[in-house]
């Protein structure tokens, strides 16, 4: 048995050798692939994950208290700015033309100096407690009632057939347009403290409407239809978000618009511009078709990218109101069609942004004073715009924050620096802008000494 053995023993040994070696190696290559299954799964798993908190961090951006704020604060500072940059190559024919002796760049000058002025006005009003704007409220009712009472006295002033203008010192301001502002927020105040009982014709009629009547009535006096336009908007605006119901609003706007009409067609002049809106091809081409021709020739000119800044043909006098009500047309000649898009863009982040507001805002009085401010600035430039590409009869008004004419500038300015304010109150706004401002100086801090150590091994 022991020689039997042995030559079993040295035979199964090389067979047994084999085997494992075959195990060993299977086992290897199972562990290689399983290594790099898991590891091409982590990488598809971190790809997805990344894919996935993109939007959730856009959706988190966009739904912070915050977003409000700069919505409005941004699009504000851009459209002044653009504002600037057109009045100064619009209105340098102008300044010529109008003063003997002046520089080409007095309505500029006018225009930067109330912009001066006005920033830091709004700036400060962005920074005070809603409390303390909603007590301001009858101040400012009492005293832009008192301004606008002023031309019914010598002070009074005509221009372009409009005399609600007056004359102070050497200085020409409007009073309508320190009504709309004083007028958005008071109806703020009255319409919230009203509550439920607006639900009641007494309630609404009393002293709402009677007051803004008061104030239409004396924009209607100085023959200035398109501001009387615009203060019905901005009333319309502020009842419907109070929660006036509908049926009022038939009634009111049946009314209204018979109202309208029938001062659109007793007045010669309305008559004569809504007749050559109705028929252009017949309308004088030195007369009432002039700036509607050329606003639309300055337009076409302009194609996809401008004939470039400062290059406008239709301001060479062709365009009598260029710097002013028609300065759309001069923005599409010079800068093309770019250029209008972006005004559109920057009007229509402006309406997102207060209606993100008056959604979000738990206060009545906010929701109310912001629906009067947006329904005056968002719907006095789309009538601007309406107006300049030839889908709405001509009415006189300007186009807000980009327009020349310093009164505008510094009640829209004031009334969006009350609208910035109303956003820092809303709920987690200031915890979420004082974050903000926290990461950007951490940003800073880090850039800084890198910043320096550049340039000193430079």
């Amino acid at each position: 048995m022991t020689t039997t053995e042995a030559p079993r023993r040295t035979a199964t040994r090389p067979a047994r050798r084999p085997t494992t070696r075959a195990t060993s190696s299977r086992a290897a290559s199972s562990r290689t692939a399983t290594g790099s299954g898991r590891a091409g799964t982590g990488r598809a798993t971190t790809a997805s994950n990344r894919t996935k908190a993109a939007p959730v961090a856009r959706t988190a951006t966009w739904s912070s208290p915050a977003t409000s704020y700069y919505l409005v604060g941004g699009a504000t500072l851009l459209l002044l700015l653009l504002g600037l940059v057109m009045v100064l190559s619009a209105s340098t024919v102008y300044s010529l033309r109008d003063t003997e002796g002046a520089t080409p760049f007095a309505d500029f000058l006018n225009q930067a100096k109330f912009a001066i002025i006005a920033a830091p006005v709004a700036y400060g009003i962005s920074r005070l407690p809603v409390g303390w704007i909603r007590k301001l409220a009858w101040v400012g009712i009492i005293g832009a009632l008192g301004l606008q009472l002023l031309v019914f006295s010598p002070l009074s002033l005509s221009q372009g057939g409009n005399s609600g203008w007056i004359h102070i010192g050497p200085q020409n301001l409007q009073p309508a347009e320190f009504s709309k502002l004083a007028l958005a927020v008071w109806l703020g105040a009255v319409l919230a403290a009203k509550g439920p009982l607006l639900k009641k014709w007494s309630h609404v009629l009393m002293p709402a409407v009677l007051v803004a009547g008061l104030f239409l009535g004396i924009v209607l006096y100085t023959h200035d239809l398109g501001t009387a336009l615009i203060l019905i908007a901005l009333v319309a605006g502020a009842l419907w978000v109070a929660g006036v119901p509908l049926s009022m609003f038939s009634l009111a706007a049946a009314g209204v618009t018979a109202a309208v009409a029938y001062l659109a067609v007793s007045s010669a002049n309305r008559r004569e511009r809504l007749l050559s809106f109705l028929s252009p091809e017949t309308a004088d081409p030195m007369g009432l078709g002039l700036q509607p021709r050329h606003a639309l020739g300055g337009l076409g000119t302009g194609g996809i990218s401008g004939v470039g800044l400062g290059g406008s043909r239709e301001k060479w006098l062709w365009l009598p109101e260029g710097h002013n009500d028609y300065i759309f047309a001069i923005i599409g000649e010079e800068l093309g069609l770019l250029g209008t898009l972006l005004v559109l863009v920057l009007f229509g982040a402006l309406a997102v942004g207060l209606t993100r507001i008056i959604k979000r805002h738990p206060d009545p009085f906010v929701k109310i004073t912001t629906a009067a401010i947006g329904c005056w600035i968002i719907g006095q430039a789309l009538i601007n715009i309406g107006v300049v590409i030839g889908v709405l009869p001509v009415i006189g008004l300007p186009l807000p924050l980009v327009s020349a004419g310093g009164s505008a500038l510094v009640t829209t300015l004031a009334a969006l620096g009350i609208v910035l304010a109303f956003a820092r109150s809303e709920p987690g706004a200031k915890e979420a802008l004082a974050a903000r401002k926290a990461s950007v100086r951490r940003s800073l801090a880090v850039i800084a000494p890198r910043l320096a150590s550049g340039k000193a091994r430079g």
